[in-house]
């Protein structure tokens, strides 16, 4: 999705309305494959890439494209989140030092035993993170 054009009608497609912002922002977020960014990763991005824009309009944006199913938010500890453009469901890795997140392979982690949803719920996904650390810290 490299285009302008196209990512206006991604932006469309969810009932966004793509204001320069948005596209602005959407293009540095899906440009490049599926990616981990925080906040202040894309903050740091749109100012590189010339794009001005506040810190609430970043987190604003990140919290409407999450609502509308174009990324998915993973919360690792506090306020620390990353927003994540792969919404399928899958895992991952965090590498505390780093503060890096990656993703683990589906294919490698089995989850057996899920309890039962209490009454009036559903099960929506199941978020594993795995922590990591450097060998000997």
């Amino acid at each position: 999705m490299n285009s302008l054009a196209a990512i206006a009608e991604k932006l469309r497609g969810v009932g966004l309305r793509p204001t320069r912002q948005r596209l602005a922002l959407a293009k540095i977020l899906f440009s490049n494959g599926d990616r981990h960014v925080s906040a202040e990763d894309l903050r740091q991005e749109a100012r590189a890439a010339k794009v001005l824009v506040s810190v609430a309009t970043v987190y604003n944006t990140l919290n409407q494209f999450t609502s509308a199913g174009l990324l998915r938010e993973v919360a690792i500890e506090g306020d620390r989140s990353f927003f994540d453009t792969n919404t399928s469901n899958h895992f991952h890795f965090y590498h505390e030092k780093e503060g890096r997140l990656f993703d683990i392979g589906a294919e490698n982690l089995e989850i057996k035993g899920l309890p039962t949803a209490p009454e009036g719920t559903e099960i929506d996904r199941i978020d594993v993170i795995v922590r990591l650390k450097n060998c000997g810290s």
